[in-house]
């Protein structure tokens, strides 16, 4: 295997070192709105929340796009956690296509926000066996029954599915995109400010307090720790990948799911392969809070990347990342106290759902309008509702 390089290899292959680090907060500062967590979801709510004239500071333990939401694949899919058939069979034919076609529209405006980010170039689910072979087929079937864009595959790579409505996207460009673009409209956005406390709705930093009328904690990996009260409902797992040098342009057209989505890799346009996956057999030790690379899972994806793939190219970059997981492969959206709402769970799927559920969370808690996130989350929605503290605000 290749030797391990130095720390800084822990950086992601979108990161170029191109980008000034946010100030950090310093001093009490008061807003209509706090969101905590700037990758996708937080960035989104607060241009949603700037759209609705509201006053919006926001923070990050890191930076912009410094968890998952700039550490990821780079996949823009379609749909929810599970695939199509099984969606329908686990929230009904209804939900699963209102989450389908809501998402196809999502990844459009994604693209429309960040262009210079996104690829429209499609993606292929490959079956690792026969048996994931007959379960492409039914998925085939079950989208064809809908009308929603699919194709049979059959090449050199394997044999699956093409979904031509799904992109390639630079995740941390994207993050970093809609960051620039929000502190021009008017929001404060503050780096390395961790919340240490939540007082209410006073968000409580080391060098500052934020005194909001409502607070968002829109993070993904890590929500357990911010909201002990999730404990349970949302895991957070590590996400780990490698990439390369760059190879022959042209190689791996299009984002690719392999294994049930287990593996996923893609080619980025100047030549480099990104692939990551092998959480499953890294076994409970991945069940972690720790966004270190590991040498089990590390090597594992040299292996396939080498064999599978037949890429000989040295490896230039090895990070991973933290995402939560919830058991119904949706993700947790709710008033967790009067005022504090929460966002995340996304089980590897926030590069779109985050989106959405971001859109769907400003309309509620500002507008009372709750008709996305019933789109999104159905009865799951409802409960969330009917458990939660406090009237929408």
């Amino acid at each position: 295997m290749t030797e391990r390089r130095a720390p800084e290899a822990a950086l992601p292959v979108w990161d170029r070192g191109d980008w000034t680090a946010l100030p950090r907060l310093r001093g009490d500062c008061s807003a209509h709105s706090c969101v905590v967590g700037l990758g996708g979801t937080g960035l989104t709510l607060i241009a949603e929340l700037l759209a609705r004239s509201e006053n919006v500071i926001g923070i990050d333990a890191r930076d912009v796009g410094g968890g998952a939401a700039g550490r990821n694949g780079g996949f823009l899919l379609a749909g929810c956690y599970d695939f199509y058939h099984d969606a329908v069979r686990r929230h009904g034919q209804a939900r699963a296509r209102d989450i389908y076609l809501a998402s196809i529209g999502e990844i459009e405006r994604i693209r429309q926000e960040a262009p210079a980010a996104v690829r429209r170039v499609g993606s292929k689910r490959l079956a690792a066996t026969p048996e994931e072979v007959e379960d492409c087929r039914r998925q085939y079937d079950a989208m064809r029954a809908d009308a929603l864009p699919v194709q049979w595959y059959q090449g050199d790579d394997g044999e699956g599915l093409f979904l031509p409505t799904d992109a390639a996207f630079d995740p941390l460009m994207r993050c970093r995109t809609l960051a620039t673009q929000v502190r021009a409209e008017g929001a404060r956005l503050f780096g390395h400010t961790p919340l240490l406390q939540l007082d209410g709705t006073r968000v409580i930093t080391p060098h500052g307090v934020v005194h909001a009328e409502r607070v968002f904690i829109a993070v993904d990996g890590g929500l357990d720790l911010i909201l002990p009260e999730l404990s349970g409902r949302v895991r957070t797992a590590r996400l780990q990948m490698l990439a390369t040098a760059p190879v022959e342009p042209g190689r791996i057209p299009c984002p690719v799911y392999f294994r049930e989505g287990y593996e996923y890799w893609q080619q980025l346009p100047d030549g480099r392969v990104a692939l990551g996956g092998y959480r499953d057999q890294g076994g409970d030790a991945e069940w972690t809070h720790d966004p270190s690379p590991s040498p089990v899972v590390q090597d594992l994806l040299e292996r396939h990347l080498r064999e599978r793939l037949g890429i000989d190219a040295p490896i230039t970059h090895r990070w991973a990342a933290s995402a939560g997981y919830t058991e119904t492969g949706l993700p947790v959206v709710e008033q967790v106290r009067p005022n504090v709402w929460a966002a995340g769970g996304y089980s590897g799927t926030g590069n779109v759902m985050g989106a959405m559920v971001a859109r769907g969370l400003a309309a509620a808690a500002v507008d009372g309008d709750e008709l996305l996130l019933q789109r999104l989350l159905g009865p799951q929605w409802s409960r969330c509702v009917t458990h939660g503290l406090g009237e929408l605000q």
